[in-house]
């Protein structure tokens, strides 16, 4: 049954109150700690939808996946791609969930800064890096032919725009933003399962970007960084469990079409 969010007690005074800079994904993660913890779920039980998740405590889709990918990397729940969410181990004794910085919150950081390293840079660039720019959207479009999925030509665009906005915090701020990605638990795991899914950078964006650069449009620059990375957001929380369902689905039509039958 589903409890309306304002009756539901992650959200009631006196069960549990969340420290003032704890964000909703925490306090969902909290939730279903405690549901582990009190027997509610047990070992092999698969948790409710994340969209059940989502109507029962009235927040978005984004933060229950949050919540679950907070609880997968300390290894409470694994999550199946196309089945759901099950329990693979239980709290121990005085075991408290831990957080890290997410996926999620690594990409709001990076609209923030990187938005405003494109504008900077804008004013900045040279020919020369334009150029640059250009080589590396091209390397981007040879390394998605390629049966693995690298992230090198995207980490040196992203880069080379830093360094063009001829600020060596800035420079420092976004190697330490993209040092994070295979850092943090949360967004290695998340990272790990887009490179499974064969989730590949957008050529198109990253070409968009370049052109605000050419024509120095600050503004434009800008606009094109924070679509691009608003897109990747969107692919690695949702596009992740859809291409690897779709995926998944051609393997098997591959597989009766190799054998012959038709499944049933």
């Amino acid at each position: 049954m589903v409890t309306p969010a304002r009756d539901n007690p992650i959200f009631a005074a006196g069960e549990y109150r969340a420290p003032a800079n704890e964000r909703l994904y925490q306090r969902l993660a909290r939730r279903l700690f405690e549901e582990l913890v009190s027997g509610t779920f047990g070992i092999g039980d698969r948790l409710p939808a994340e969209r059940e998740l989502a109507i029962e405590y009235g927040a978005s889709r984004p933060a229950v996946r949050e919540a679950l990918i907070a609880l997968e990397v300390q290894g409470f729940i694994e999550v199946r791609v196309g089945s759901g969410a099950y329990v693979v181990r239980l709290p121990g004794q005085g075991e408290e969930p831990g957080f890290a910085i997410t996926a999620f919150e690594l990409t709001e950081a990076r609209i923030m800064f990187e938005g405003e390293s494109a504008a900077l840079a804008a004013v900045q660039i040279t020919d020369e890096e334009v150029d640059l720019l250009d080589r590396l959207v091209e390397a981007m479009t040879t390394e998605n032919l390629l049966a693995e999925v690298t992230e090198n030509a995207d980490r040196d665009f992203h880069m080379a725009i830093a360094r063009a906005t001829r600020n060596a915090g800035v420079v420092r701020t976004i190697e330490d933003l993209w040092h994070l990605r295979s850092t943090s638990p949360e967004c290695a795991l998340l990272h790990a399962k887009a490179r499974n899914a064969k989730v590949r950078p957008v050529v198109a964006e990253h070409a968009a970007i370049v052109e605000a650069l050419r024509a120095r449009d600050a503004t434009a620059a800008r606009s094109a960084m924070r679509v691009h990375l608003t897109s990747v957001m969107d692919h690695l929380l949702f596009r992740t469990e859809e291409i690897a369902i779709e995926e998944a689905r051609r393997a098997l039509a591959t597989t009766r079409q190799r054998y012959g039958g038709s499944g049933s």
